[in-house]
């Protein structure tokens, strides 16, 4: 089936009115509501020019804001462009440019980059000002007026709209990928339905009818991750394809004990995080509050190391599974890492249906075990990259007269489609000749106890062309000997790191990511310096 989200979501509206779609610790929107909101946000924006092909940006922390702005663009063809809220003006205002918003929606706590950012792009951009503090609104629209109305959305969304998520932040400029919205409900039909254990839909009459069933299961999903993940986002969409209900913390800030209460208080089923980062908290605080998780039937991650001791942790908070997704904004999930149960632990990640592995010719070797490769995926993908058709031929090759991406992710295939996930391989270092995967070493460092969190990537070397060199965020006092004794047990001579850099914090950005080419520079203007071990 392939569908428009917001034509599904209407439907959805008109089946069951009165159930709840988005719930805050202080508010709640009926489904009636959310598409009110929706169609009164859209009529505003229609109003100052902004039309079917252009795009409004949203800066905004998880909010129900969120969710309906997303909801009036889908269905009138305007385009939604989240984008990371921890950015600065001036990179804000290079996104703008880029993808060309006419609007931008901010809280009024980011006033303060919001304005300049606006202030400083090539275009003239409208302004919408939700209001989470005392700041005054910069001038423009306020959130209220915006929604005031009760003009209804189109009956169908065209069939052009689009949604834009910006990725590739480690290396380089974001790049923004542009996904038909038909295709991306047709990549989500498994995890929204196959996951649920409910028949697919082959027309939108039948996702309602689906979504209003009692027999459906009604997923209550806190996304503790940000929208601007897609993992966060896209899970969250699924629940409302479902009829289900978005817990929304509005806050920039995990507060980890007042999450548990909002999931328990509110019956919570699913919780996306952001592994380790967001669930060690979590766990922690349930810890410290004496309590389980007891509704909560699964916990979805994606895209950051979520280790097997973590997964143990939340499993004893309750009768769980745990989704550990190996997944791209490009393609979406490839591969699925589950458990029920702590006998389960640590797991092995299998491919998704629609997922290969791809050696050096292109070749399909998914069901060769021992083989390397790369993983693909076929099926519904984007369009590509706004503005860089030479990456998006280079990611979406055409093999076999099929389209795939092809991220540039290292696997080792297993047995029964179970892979081992190597790295991505743009970080794989080729150091005297042998090729060095940046995850195994940085799980080997993880296992000691004084390491909190570390990346490894190769530096230039006049003789090897390469060195393995390991960044470090220390939970305790640790010498480098001491960690590359610690490796020298664990893994091959060539792959223990010859330099190691301690670092008071890896400034991973929300999704977890690290900017490795920064990094890099700053790794080797260290060891010009003398300051590296």
């Amino acid at each position: 089936m392939r569908a428009h989200y917001a034509d599904v979501w209407q439907a959805v509206a008109r089946a069951v009115p009165d159930r709840f779609a988005i719930r805050t610790q202080d508010d709640a929107w009926t489904y009636e509501r959310f598409a009110r909101e929706a169609g009164s946000l859209a009529a505003t924006l229609q109003r100052q020019g902004i039309r079917s092909g252009d795009a409004v940006a949203m800066l905004l922390h998880n909010r129900p804001e969120f969710l309906i702005t997303l909801f009036a663009c889908l269905a009138t063809g305007i385009t939604p462009v989240p984008l990371n809220f921890r950015l600065r003006a001036g990179e804000i205002t290079a996104l703008l440019d880029d993808s060309g918003a006419e609007a931008l929606l901010y809280p009024t706590s980011l006033a303060s980059v919001a304005g300049p950012a606006a202030a400083e792009a090539a275009d003239d951009i409208l302004l919408i000002s939700i209001p989470d503090d005392e700041t005054e609104p910069l001038p423009g629209t306020a959130w209220a007026d915006a929604v005031a109305g009760d003009e209804p959305l189109p009956a169908a969304a065209p069939d052009d709209a689009e949604l834009w998520i910006y990725t590739g932040g480690t290396t380089g400029r974001p790049k923004a990928v542009r996904w038909d919205e038909r295709d991306l409900f047709v990549a989500q039909m498994v995890p929204t339905y196959s996951l649920t254990d409910v028949p697919w839909p082959e027309t939108v009459d039948d996702a309602a009818r689906i979504a209003a069933d009692p027999s459906t299961p009604r997923i209550v999903n806190l996304p503790l991750a940000p929208f601007m993940h897609g993992t966060a986002l896209t899970t969250s969409m699924n629940t409302l394809t479902l009829g289900g209900t978005v817990l929304v913390t509005s806050s920039a800030r995990l507060d980890a004990e007042a999450a548990v209460r909002f999931a328990n208080d509110e019956g919570a089923t699913r919780i996306i995080v952001a592994g380790d980062a967001v669930a060690i908290p979590l766990v922690e605080a349930a810890n410290r509050l004496g309590v389980g998780l007891p509704t909560v039937t699964s916990v979805m991650s994606s895209g950051m190391r979520f280790s097997p001791e973590t997964k143990r942790r939340l499993h004893e908070l309750g009768d769980l599974s745990i989704f550990d997704l190996l997944a791209s904004t490009e393609g979406g999930v490839f591969a699925a890492t589950t458990t029920t149960c702590v006998e389960d632990l640590p797991g092995r990640p299998k491919l998704f249906p629609t997922a290969v592995v791809l050696d050096d010719q292109q070749r399909e070797i998914q069901d060769r075990p021992g083989a390397l490769g790369v993983l693909a995926q076929r099926g519904a993908l984007p369009l590509g990259y706004h503005r860089d058709h030479e990456k998006t031929r280079a990611t979406f090759p055409v093999i076999g007269g099929i389209r795939h991406v092809v991220p540039g992710d290292w696997v080792r295939v297993e047995d029964d489609r179970h892979i081992e996930f190597l790295g991505r391989g743009s970080g794989v270092i080729n150091t005297g000749g042998e090729k060095v995967y940046p995850l195994d070493v940085e799980e080997a460092l993880l296992t000691h106890p004084a390491v909190a969190d570390v990346v490894v990537l190769g530096v230039p070397d006049p003789r090897f062309g390469e060195i393995v060199t390991a960044v470090v965020q220390r939970a305790a006092d640790v010498t480098a000997d001491e960690l590359m004794a610690h490796v020298d047990t664990m893994l091959a001579g060539y792959k223990r790191p010859r330099h190691i850099v301690f670092r008071a914090s890896l400034d991973r950005t929300p999704t977890g990511k690290v900017d490795i080419g920064r990094m890099r520079e700053e790794v080797v203007a260290d060891r010009s310096a003398g300051a590296v071990r």
